[in-house]
């Protein structure tokens, strides 16, 4: 890694499965860093899923370093209560690199799409295709680890502009 090279965690908040996926930024080239995702059992209660979201964030910025990182915003459905309960866990991912004294950047699922693909409306399968162009060594075993290998390269295109408005703030 040089010297001006960004390390970035991107994060898919989710109570069942929360992704992570780290890369390299330098300048354009992207270079696949890792990813993964945290799995909380649906039998454990809510409190206890977002412990176990919290801890395997924290050991993924232990293990990882970056020092950006992004989460994708919340997807509001019909479902009020499911809705709430995935915020909860958005809110766990946006807490725990904070903690760590990262900038947290937020991008909404259509942003994704059009930053990695060039369509907003992209399905999961297209993402697939462009992470292999884009990040070639990345062999990601879930679809949450996939989203959140997307979320760090759209930080990656958009974190300029990003860490503008945040000092002009």
């Amino acid at each position: 890694m040089t010297s001006r090279a960004i390390r970035i965690l991107g994060i898919d908040p989710g109570l069942r499965r929360t992704g992570w996926g780290v890369i390299d930024s330098d300048g354009n080239r992207l270079i696949y860093v890792g990813c993964g995702s945290i799995e909380a059992k649906e039998t454990l209660p809510l409190s206890d899923r977002l412990c176990v979201i919290h801890d395997g964030l924290a050991k993924v910025l232990d293990e990882f370093a970056p020092v950006e990182a992004a989460v994708e915003q919340t997807f509001v459905n019909k479902d009020g209560a499911a809705t709430l309960k995935l915020g909860q866990a958005r809110g766990v991912a946006m807490l725990v690199p904070a903690r760590f004294g990262l900038t947290v950047a937020e991008y909404a699922p259509n942003q994704v799409k059009k930053t990695v693909v060039g369509a907003g409306h992209a399905d999961k399968n297209q993402i697939r295709v462009m992470l292999g162009i884009l990040l070639p060594k990345a062999a990601p075993k879930s679809a949450d680890a996939a989203d959140a290998l997307a979320i760090a390269i759209t930080h990656a295109h958009h974190r300029q502009s990003v860490v503008l408005r945040i000092a002009a703030s």
